[in-house]
């Protein structure tokens, strides 16, 4: 299968928030996506994320969403806010391609670490990470506030 990665445009944000509205259906929280098309028009203009796009014949396919942060411990680090696959594409070699993209993004960006979440029952996802190198950590719990 042909498929080709490459950084996301204004234009392909449609079929960006597409594929978050699936992942947010896929993770059982379709009323969580509450940030709209116009609020990542403007986040994506403004810097605030970037992303890349996995295309085959034309049609984006799946999306990596990331940004840089700060780890005070270890310093410059690339947060992987989404990254997803259209279903019928997933099991694929869709996936590695995007995340060696990021990867390859967070050392030309200098980062000295990346992160990111999984949940706890996305068993294909964390066998996904497991497989690639990643630690998964458990002892740290995660907190918010919704202003």
């Amino acid at each position: 299968m042909d498929i080709l990665i490459r950084k996301t445009t204004i234009n392909d944000l449609a079929a960006v928030y597409g594929l978050v509205e699936e992942l947010a259906i896929y993770e059982n929280a379709p009323q969580e996506l509450t940030a709209s098309l116009t609020d990542y028009e403007r986040d994506f203009t403004d810097g605030i994320f970037e992303s890349q796009v996995a295309l085959h014949d034309g049609k984006i396919i799946g999306t990596i969403i990331y940004y840089m942060t700060y780890s005070t411990w270890k310093g410059r680090m690339l947060y992987l806010e989404d990254f997803v696959i259209t279903a019928t594409y997933r099991q694929k070699g869709v996936g590695i391609l995007l995340f060696k993209a990021f990867l390859q993004t967070a050392k030309e960006k200098g980062a000295r670490l990346t992160k990111w979440q999984v949940l706890d029952w996305n068993e294909p996802a964390i066998k996904f990470y497991e497989k690639h190198g990643a630690t998964l950590e458990k002892e740290w719990w995660n907190g918010k506030i919704f202003l």
